[in-house]
């Protein structure tokens, strides 16, 4: 024994002596203390860990454990208790001997554990001998649940051609049974379906690639997962799971052309954007790893151009330019395709692209005439004779039967035919003058058309330009109003003036002025050339007076640069008015219209003056005829008022015979005895009035309404077409007829109004009016 060792047995005996004294003590103390003194007491119960297995069925309690204190000396004297969870029920405990039993069967995955309580009682003296103590009862798994994938089934995607041990999914089972005892819970994971390009991780459930694999040979695979507890041991349970694995699209497939060579044909007639044909490129990849891009090499002209088609991957050949058959029958282009979205991992197997040929054969059309040129520009002189030649269009016919060409020019509706053109040999000429400074330039169209198919025709645009000739002379850029002042003295500037040209110079305008041959000797003002278009007028002498003269009359002469160059003479009229320094244009202007009315300004008032005294006359006489002017019939107009009815409607035909009964207006009894005037003018007029008092369906209204027809057939003047004539009846039932005088030429002496006394009552007023009248002529 060393030396550690016996100091560790002395260390121990030191601190077992106070508790062996306590001992002592405590057998020397009365048999009636409680169990619970001041001192602490050792403890004294004895057992080993409690353990329970699930599942266990039994028609008699199982033994579990025994429960023993070191204080039982087998006499029977110590009773055992046992509390807590499921004491009684699930656990019992022989209370002689602290045996305890399990009565029913118990599943760990429902409750894993039960805490409990002993307690250790003397009979004799019913107190505890040991103090109560808590222990716990652990119930022990078996094998009895299943792996379980709680995720499954599985989808999973990988990209195609990945290298092997790529990870592509995990899969994981569960199992029910206690992780922590035994082997139940501890699983593996096997492959059953998926060799030889899928593997599995035992431990894991991790699925790697195996090899390498092309989607475009196979795109899914099915693999099945086993999962098995004990280990994989016999009487293990399994399950299984279904994993879809899906191979991704990657870019490791070129486009390839389905042809290597296109044949087409375009019409020469086509125009510009016209598809010519479609090429396509196979590609066994998918989505935007087969989207690709077509392009045109060794196509020198450019006649041709490619596009793609994106949704179909076609690529598309488009006419560029006009072809011409006689020109070039036949073309010939090569077509690249390219990969849009390139992998560079693939580069090293090859470029993606691919390359075909395209030839193109030109068809021949009947085209229509083709001129020289697209526009023609033409000049001529203004002022040309009528037939000048203005220059020749030129058209051919293309095709190889070269066909002739007949011209002609269109004509606007609203434009004046100045031009024509010589329908065989396209050369235009005038056939109006020309005059530049109405119209500088002309456009006119010109057609060409095949003799032999008319339905072939071309345009050009000619434009005419109009050469100016100096053919307008200059003048006045304005009227000039000019005043001098009487006071005005010998030199003084009293206006300045300007020319203008109707002319086109290309030079520039300029303009020569000064007086006229006949005004040299003996003007009264000077005219002074600035050199800059302008000039001066200036007085010549000192003073000038009203009363001699009023008005000078200055000619002046314009010589122009033309070639030939034109000279124009303007009068320049000058106003001699009364002032001291400064003109007053107002009362210049006064004077000069009193000058030439003759009249001075006295005798002007005393014009006005009268005018308005007349004027003043006219209006008061007119306003006292106003007042004098009454009606005669003053008096009495609330009782015409109510007799005098007046209609306005124009009558609707014989549709107004719904809307009112005609009848009353054709009764015979209420028809006086008609008393014919005298002195007619005509017969048509005379049957008129008959009209008047008879029905339509009466000979003399027919009568009239034939009159009136052989009227309308004879009178040259009517429209060379049907009319409508329409004759209005006013009815025969009136008693009072009618009041008119037109178609007579009697006087009202002549005519007799003894008839008013029979209208009765109500016209009692104007027959003694018309009684009284007669008398008084008579």
């Amino acid at each position: 024994m060393n030396f550690s060792t016996l100091l560790c047995l002395m260390l121990m005996l030191v601190q077992l002596w106070p508790c062996s004294l306590s001992t002592q003590n405590h057998s020397a103390q009365s048999t009636n203390q409680s169990f619970t003194a001041v001192r602490r007491v050792k403890r004294g119960w004895v057992w080993e860990p409690l353990f329970v297995t699930e599942e266990q069925t039994s028609m008699v309690p199982v033994y579990i454990g025994q429960l023993k204190s070191d204080l039982d000396k087998q006499d029977g004297n110590l009773k055992y208790i046992l509390t807590g969870e499921g004491a009684g029920s699930t656990f019992i405990i022989d209370e002689n001997n602290g045996k305890i039993y399990v009565t029913q069967k118990l599943d760990r995955e429902k409750k894993s554990f039960y805490t409990l309580r002993a307690q250790a009682i003397s009979r004799s003296t019913q107190l505890p001998v040991e103090p109560e103590s808590e222990f716990i009862i652990k119930v022990r798994d078996i094998n009895d649940h299943e792996p379980q994938f709680l995720d499954g089934p599985y989808v999973a995607t990988v990209p195609e051609m990945s290298p092997e041990g790529t990870s592509v999914t995990q899969v994981t089972a569960t199992d029910g049974d206690d992780p922590s005892y035994g082997n139940s819970a501890r699983l593996l994971y096997s492959l059953i379906q998926g060799q030889p390009y899928f593997s599995v991780e035992p431990k894991t459930g991790v699925i790697r690639m195996a090899s390498q694999m092309d989607r475009e040979t196979k795109d899914q695979y099915l693999v099945i997962i086993q999962a098995k507890d004990m280990v994989g041991q016999a009487g293990a349970f399994s399950a299984t799971a279904t994993v879809t694995i899906n191979l991704s699209d990657i870019n490791d497939n070129p486009p390839k052309f389905q042809q290597r060579l296109y044949h087409m044909s375009i019409s020469e007639e086509a125009p510009v954007g016209t598809t010519v044909g479609k090429v396509f490129a196979e590609d066994s990849d998918i989505g935007e790893n087969a989207a690709m891009n077509y392009s045109i090499e060794e196509d020198s002209p450019g006649v041709f151009d490619i596009i793609t088609n994106n949704e179909t991957q076609e690529g598309i050949i488009l006419l560029k330019k006009r072809v011409d058959y006689e020109s070039k029958r036949r073309y010939s282009i090569r077509a690249k395709v390219v990969n849009r979205y390139i992998d560079y991992r693939f580069l090293k197997e090859g470029p993606f692209e691919d390359k075909t040929v395209v030839k193109i054969s030109v068809e021949d059309a009947d085209e229509p005439p083709v001129f020289t040129l697209e526009n023609y520009v033409m000049e001529i002189a203004e002022g040309a004779m009528v037939g000048s030649l203005v220059g020749v269009v030129t058209a051919r016919d293309p095709d190889d039967d070269d066909s002739p060409v007949r011209y002609s020019i269109v004509h606007g509706m609203h434009l004046k035919r100045q031009f024509s053109i010589n329908e065989h040999n396209g050369t235009i000429i005038t056939t109006r003058p020309l005059d530049r400074e109405i119209a500088s330039w002309h456009n006119i169209t010109v057609t060409a058309t095949e003799t032999r198919n008319p339905e072939k025709i071309s345009e050009a645009n000619v434009y005419i330009q109009v050469l100016d000739v100096n053919d307008h002379a200059p003048e006045f850029s304005k009227y000039y109003e000019t005043f001098v002042c009487e006071n005005a003295v010998s030199g003084q500037l009293i206006q300045s003036i300007s020319a203008v040209d109707q002319d086109d110079s290309e030079e520039g305008h300029h303009f020569y002025f000064s007086l006229a041959q006949e005004a040299t000797n003996n003007s009264h003002f000077i005219v002074k050339d600035n050199q800059d278009n302008t000039a001066g007028i200036f007085t010549a002498k000192s003073g000038f007076r009203r009363q001699e003269q009023f008005y000078f009359y200055l000619p002046i002469l314009i010589l122009d640069n033309g070639n030939p160059p034109l000279t124009s003479t303007n009068t320049l009229t000058i106003t001699v008015c009364n002032c001291d320094t400064e003109v007053n244009t107002f009362y210049c202007r006064y004077g000069a219209f009193m000058y030439a009315m003759g009249l001075s300004t006295e005798a002007l008032v005393a014009v006005l003056a009268c005018i308005l005294i007349l004027l003043v006359f006219f209006l008061a006489i007119v306003a006292i005829r106003q007042q004098r002017k009454k009606s005669p019939f003053s008096e009495k107009m609330e009782e015409f008022r109510e007799n005098i009815v007046r209609y306005d409607d124009e009558g609707g035909g014989e549709e107004d015979t719904e809307a009112f009964d005609i009848s009353a207006l054709r009764t015979r009894t209420v028809m006086r005895t008609h008393k014919p005037r005298k002195k007619v003018t005509t017969e048509i007029h005379s049957l008129y009035r008959q009209s008047l008092q008879v029905g339509p369906d009466s000979a003399i209204f027919r009568q009239f309404i034939s009159e009136k027809l052989e009227e309308a057939n004879t009178d040259p003047t009517v429209p060379p077409y049907d009319s409508l004539q329409t004759y209005a009846f006013e009815g025969t039932g009136s008693l009072a007829g009618s009041l008119s005088s037109l178609g007579s030429n009697m006087s009202d002496v002549d005519q007799s109004y003894d008839y008013l006394t029979d209208w009765g009552p109500h016209f009692k007023q104007l027959a003694g009016m018309y009684a009284s009248h007669r008398s008084a002529g008579d």
